[in-house]
């Protein structure tokens, strides 16, 4: 097997902040979590959960459930984004202060042209017309359309 090339100096920084973020938290950032996060950085944009099982272990070694669970964590933390409709994952814009997006609605605004992922951060509405006794552990919207990089067609 061979081994991962070096992160991008921007990516370095950011996994140094959240891994520093993570510490404060008492999260542990295991190595598989760590490199799957850092495949989702790398991506910028959404990723199935089978190509970053493949980027992972190349030599097959891997169980989706490795993969699974480590995107499971990263959601939690707040350091990805499952894109619900894509059915794939992308790394939280914010993720080295993601803690201090706790109480907030991630909105995700989806290029249906080239697949660009935007995040933004929107404060949760109370009163938001769930059922009475209906309490959300978390929110995602996604906003489908073309970004303003790609051009009318």
């Amino acid at each position: 097997m061979t081994d991962a090339p070096a992160p991008t100096s921007e990516i370095a920084d950011a996994l140094a902040a959240i891994e520093a973020s993570c510490a404060e938290r008492g999260l542990s950032l295991t190595p598989v979590r760590r490199r799957v996060l850092e495949l989702l950085l790398e991506a910028g944009g959404p990723v199935k959960a089978y190509d970053l099982l493949a980027a992972l272990k190349p030599d097959g070694a891997a169980q989706p459930p490795t993969v699974y669970r480590a995107l499971d964590f990263l959601t939690k933390a707040g350091l990805a984004h499952k894109v619900e409709a894509l059915n794939a994952y992308t790394a939280c814009s914010h993720g080295d202060h993601a803690d201090q997006h706790a109480d907030d609605t991630a909105a995700l605004y989806i290029c249906e042209t080239c697949g660009a992922v935007e995040e933004r951060h929107v404060p949760k509405i109370s009163g938001d017309g769930a059922p009475e006794g209906f309490v959300p552990s978390r929110s995602v919207i996604e906003h489908y359309g073309r970004c303003a990089a790609c051009p009318d067609q």
